[in-house]
């Protein structure tokens, strides 16, 4: 037990610190009950070899202890303390090797600490922590990358300390809280977070209740939403600007911020049931739209396009939640429930939980129909569509240039980025060429128009983009319903003698490609896709090569090998007024797909002024008006005097308007 200094602290002061103390550990080493369910579901996925992500490396620390594997530390360990598969002198930005041993030294101290195993309180283990943490405290390595040594190492060193702190020397005292010394208060976001939370560490080795309060109130300030980053209006995410970052920074936030509740709790620095109720709100306003059967969007993972991401991710998200819910806050129970039944638990064959969202703040769009989900992710002069940090998505050019995914399973392009030409992401309008992919730009938001935006019922959904990038211009729009997505775009122009393309879809090879119909109807993977306006579709399965090491380079090269299915339409070179529509089915069957009938549809209007589509059976009009007083005629029920999205819905002799105004400053607005 560490011993408190007479004088040193007040009675309660000193109570609080060795309750947030107990709290710390109790999270650090859970008895089992808590979160046992997910444990057990985490522990049937292989752990990753190569890890960069820190939200994964404290994944895997949920991993029930491999007592084998960490005893291979102990052998392996050289007398310094250093590990000769570790490259001390490594240089990258992302991977960074040294990162290895902090983690090593958390699994030991794990070990030595879990009353479960046999080696609790071991004297070799206890020798080789100590060697551990004394290689570092001496040779102190130094990353390229800011953010390992202020945050990564920090974060998972103090824990150790935490777990170790009774056994401390006065001298590893020392060298762990010049560890901790990295960080200082700071900065914004999650990164704020981050360093609060380090210097609150160095407060519970200093035994200084003053700064673990002051870290608390930091970290605390960020529980708002509305600012320039963070927790937005529309509950979505933002880091690095005004950028979506739901599976990234964002997880970190809610991951954190889940844990810190626990970490607090039963002392006068709880959070209050204002702050749990704005954490709770963003898991079930935000990170519940964009989960479907355990598996996290491709377009919210942000940078962060990892081996497996998209299920580690998922789980990072339960796992939050599942803390929260420990707050015994019933909205943070609830939003636990349902991200467990929806993604964890035995489904029905149908997902409970439906709806359109479009994330205003984001120019991000989510459909969720019964049997499957889509998502389509832009960008605008308001929002950066990705980013290139670290070595971490040097292809991800056109990840938000109108990017759609569909999901029925959950895996539908899970480790495909590989083997993907990044010139056809799924949805985008794009130039063909062999070319290089241009390198993003941190301050660009990759795309040089305001018109975008999404207008809802929330049953149907009409999303558009007014493209305008590198000399490219077009209009999309897509059209949401729970059996279909209509896709249309307009006014494709460029001036370019490069082929011009737009992808319908890409993703691995499932099952045979089919061709229903005068290669206009195409079946693959129980998704149909139906060209409308007899533009060239070029649908192929071809074997292709490549490697993560492409694209996040924190990964050793490895050529791999996969067969992919894509589907684009040719628009030619130097396109004046190209023009496209198609349908997409996700969860169907070809008979299904071969029997639709277009006619459901009336597209009364398709080109760089305004696109109109009528569903004459829902009495749905949909428009998406690019212009000021435009009028439709007679087709629309509606005046059209201000450019914007438009969807009516007739009930009875009346009509319910909902309108988003793309170029206004203030977001979504309905009427």
């Amino acid at each position: 037990m560490f011993v408190l200094l007479p004088g040193s602290l007040l009675a309660g002061e000193a109570d609080e610190l060795q309750r947030i103390r107990k709290n710390y550990i109790r999270a650090l080493l859970p008895s089992g009950d808590e979160s046992e369910q997910l444990v057990r579901l985490l522990s049937a996925i292989p752990k990753e070899q190569e890890l960069s992500d820190q939200m994964v490396a404290e994944l895997h620390q949920r991993y029930p202890l491999d007592v084998d594997k960490i005893l291979t530390y102990l052998r392996a360990m050289k007398p310094d303390g250093s590990w000769a598969d570790i490259n001390y002198a490594d240089t990258r930005r992302s991977g960074w090797e040294p990162k290895t041993h902090a983690e090593r030294v958390l699994e030991m101290t794990k070990l030595y600490c879990s009353t479960k195993t046999s080696y609790h309180h071991s004297t070799e283990v206890e020798k080789a922590i100590r060697n551990a943490m004394q290689y570092w405290f001496t040779t102190q390595p130094v990353s390229l990358n800011w953010w390992q040594n202020q945050i990564g190492v920090p974060k998972t060193m103090g824990a150790a300390f935490v777990l170790f702190e009774n056994k401390l020397t006065p001298a590893e005292r020392e060298g762990a809280i010049g560890v901790m010394q990295q960080a200082r208060f700071g900065m914004t976001g999650q990164n704020k977070v981050w360093l609060a939370g380090n210097v609150l560490i160095r407060g519970l080795l200093q035994n200084d209740f003053e700064l673990v309060k002051a870290a608390r109130d930091t970290i605390a300030s960020e529980i708002v939403t509305g600012q320039t980053e963070g927790i937005k209006e529309d509950w979505s995410f933002h880091q690095h600007g005004p950028q979506q970052q739901f599976g990234n920074y964002g997880l970190a936030f809610i991951s954190g911020m889940s844990f810190y509740s626990g970490l607090f709790n039963g002392t006068s620095l709880a959070f209050d049931e204002k702050q749990l109720t704005i954490l709770s709100t963003l898991l079930e306003e935000g990170y519940r739209w964009i989960l479907w059967n355990g598996y996290m969007d491709i377009s919210s993972l942000g940078r962060q396009l990892y081996h497996n991401a998209p299920i580690h991710k998922a789980f990072c998200v339960a796992f939050a939640a599942a803390s929260l819910a420990e707050s015994g806050l019933p909205a943070a129970d609830t939003a636990f429930k349902h991200i467990m039944n929806e993604n964890f638990l035995p489904q029905s064959g149908k997902n409970s939980f439906t709806g359109h969202k479009h994330f205003y703040c984001s120019d991000y769009t989510i459909h969720r129909a019964p049997q499957w989900m889509a998502s389509v992710k832009m960008a605008s002069t308001r929002v950066i569509g990705t980013e290139l940090v670290n070595e971490d998505n040097l292809l991800g050019y056109y990840l938000a240039d109108g990017a759609t995914y569909y999901y029925i399973r959950g895996n539908e392009y899970l480790n495909d980025f590989p083997f993907w030409d990044w010139r056809k992401v799924p949805g985008i309008t794009s130039y063909e060429t062999d070319a290089p992919l241009p390198r993003m730009q941190k301050a660009k938001t990759g795309n040089e128009s305001a018109f975008v935006g999404g207008v809802t019922d929330g049953h149907y959904g009409l999303t558009a983009m007014q493209l305008n990038r590198d000399g490219l211009k077009a209009h999309k729009a897509w059209l949401f319903t729970d059996e279909f997505v209509l896709c249309l775009g307009a006014g494709i122009a460029s001036d370019s003698l490069l082929p011009v393309t737009t992808t319908i879809d890409q993703r691995g090879k499932q099952a045979d490609l089919l061709y229903l119909k005068d290669k206009t109807r195409f079946f693959h993977d129980n998704t149909g896709y139906i060209v409308l306006d007899g533009t060239s579709c070029t649908a192929e399965a071809t074997t292709r090569n490549g490697q993560w090491h492409d694209f996040m380079q924190m990964y050793q090269p490895e050529t791999l090998e996969r067969e992919m299915v894509t589907l684009s339409l040719n628009h030619g070179t130097c396109p004046k007024d190209a023009a496209y529509q198609y349908i997409v089915l996700p969860a169907s069957t070809q008979e299904a797909v071969a029997a639709f009938k277009p006619s459901r549809i009336r597209i009364i209007r398709n080109d760089a002024k305004a696109q109109v589509i009528i569903l004459p059976k829902e009495n749905i009009y949909c428009a998406v008006v690019y212009e000021n007083n435009l009028s439709l005629g007679s087709n629309f029920p509606v005046k059209t005097e201000k450019a914007g999205l438009y969807l009516v819905i007739k009930q009875g002799k009346e009509y319910k308007i909902y309108y988003d105004n793309p170029l206004s400053s203030v977001g979504c607005s309905i009427k």
